[in-house]
């Protein structure tokens, strides 16, 4: 498996986006900015969860084909293992340093560097989860 990348949006796109205000500039300093940055057509519902990781070693990777998911630091560092697809030598390793949102059905894990992290996610109101066997992790 590769070293952890540090997010950007650039390198992330393929897994989802980084919560974050595009382009911000220094103008106009005196002013909030307010941006969506991703909105989901229809009326699903939401919820907001908090996560407190200690794993310090991926054994299975999860997937929601039916929902986005964010992945939200709050404390600790943590590492983001992401895979578009079940080979286990496409999975990369992203510093979850940034607010990051996953899109639908994209394979994910989250171990800590630390004692322990903690997560704010925010997900469909059901989510639907699909574990990778170990397999896909090991071959």
């Amino acid at each position: 498996m590769a070293s952890a990348k540090k997010i950007t949006a650039g390198n992330f796109k393929r897994y989802g986006w980084v919560i974050e205000y595009p382009h911000k500039t220094s103008a106009g300093k005196k002013k909030n900015l307010f941006r969506i940055i991703l909105k989901e057509r229809g009326n699903v519902g939401w919820r907001i969860a908090y996560l407190v990781v200690r794993d310090k070693e991926i054994t299975k990777l999860e997937q929601h084909p039916d929902s986005l998911e964010s992945f939200e630091p709050v404390s600790g560092r943590s590492l983001l293992y992401l895979a578009a697809g079940k080979e286990a030598s496409k999975i990369e390793c992203f510093h979850l340093s940034k607010p990051i949102i996953l899109k639908k059905g994209i394979w994910h894990g989250v171990v800590t560097l630390d004692r322990e992290s903690e997560i704010k996610i925010t997900e469909n109101a059901k989510v639907k989860s699909i574990y990778s066997p170990r397999k896909v992790l090991n071959e």
